[in-house]
């Protein structure tokens, strides 16, 4: 087992010597801590940027239980300081959780809503976003979590609206994120919001990565045929698959499956969350996207094979889906 050692091997404390004045930044660690995630945070928030000027923002870990302490990959920590640290903290990230299922502790939830209430701002990546939600902080608003998730995010907390399409989300002094690398376009946006362009891609350039993409650009989600319900949809979903050129109207897939379009319409939906018409466009793309990546293939010869026609009906499906042109995913993605 690696062992880090602080500066200090003592006891946590609760006041931390800084060389900088900015907004301080704390992220609560714990007991089975998510290492990427934390260190995006800790990279970011940090990490000595002298070119920044003394006004840059301070950083702390804040031990939210008793040790030993242990992350993922072996590692065991102690932290900068205790709970009474988010007391102090202008900005909290929550960078991952114990698991979906791994219930959030009501002094942790009432730490958070103390310091939103007195004017902190809050930050998730991941499933932090469940840390969040148990505050009931996000009730009515709209959160990002990374999309294996998004389903039990829903399930457990009714009253949010859980994105499982975007990047990252916006809402009142609270921010969440999609998966782990969409924390860091989380924080760059933040220290876009409160140092300015410049300073975000900065900090971009050190972490040799995009200096911008937009939370409203999609994640890129796997779409696995369902193999649970009705066996005929099933055939004909692997069938539709195959065979992306057809025009597959409702009227024909009706008939393969020897239903009657409003029967099927119905039916369609309980089994895949979405219309006929989105099901095929969304194979449609999955399978530009494959191609994409793997082939020389002109992108207008692309738009033909996966059935959309033109390169205008394929740059409009990718643009609504993914935020990006066919040419930008395959610069991205390509090999």
């Amino acid at each position: 087992m690696t062992k880090i050692t602080p500066k200090s091997a003592t006891a946590p404390s609760t006041q931390i010597a800084h060389t900088t004045t900015g907004p301080l930044v704390v992220a609560p660690v714990y007991d089975g801590l998510c290492t990427f995630e934390f260190s995006i945070v800790a990279e970011i928030f940090g990490l000595a940027r002298p070119e920044m000027g003394p006004g840059w923002y301070r950083f702390a870990s804040a031990a939210i239980e008793p040790g030993p302490l242990r992350a993922h990959g072996g590692l065991q920590f102690t932290s900068d300081g205790d709970a009474s640290l988010l007391e102090q903290a202008d900005l909290i990230v929550m960078a991952g959780w114990k698991g979906a299922q791994v219930p959030v502790p009501d002094e942790l939830s009432q730490r958070l809503r103390a310091a939103w209430q007195r004017g902190a701002r809050l930050a998730s990546i991941c499933s932090g976003a469940f840390v969040l939600a148990a505050t009931g902080l996000l009730d009515g608003q709209r959160a990002a979590t990374h999309w294996r998730y998004a389903k039990a995010l829903q399930a457990r907390h009714p009253s949010m609206e859980v994105d499982a399409s975007v990047l990252y989300a916006e809402g009142e002094r609270i921010y969440t994120s999609a998966g782990s690398a969409a924390g860091m376009d989380l924080m760059l946006h933040i220290v876009r919001s409160d140092f300015g362009v410049d300073a975000a891609n900065s900090v971009a350039r050190r972490l040799v990565m995009p200096p911008h993409r937009s939370g409203g650009q999609a994640q890129f989600i796997e779409r696995p045929v369902p193999q649970d319900g009705d066996q005929r949809l099933v055939q004909l979903l692997e069938q539709i698959r195959t065979d992306l050129q057809a025009p597959w109207t409702v009227d024909q897939m009706a008939s393969r499956v020897a239903m009657s379009p409003r029967t099927f319409l119905r039916r369609f939906v309980e089994l895949t969350g979405q219309s006929p018409g989105q099901w095929v466009v969304a194979e449609r793309v999955e399978h530009a996207k494959r191609l994409l990546e793997g082939s020389a293939l002109p992108v207008e010869r692309i738009a033909t094979e996966v059935g959309l026609g033109s390169l205008q009906a394929l740059r409009h499906h990718f643009q609504q889906q993914l935020g990006l042109s066919p040419r930008d995913y395959r610069a991205m993605f390509g090999r």
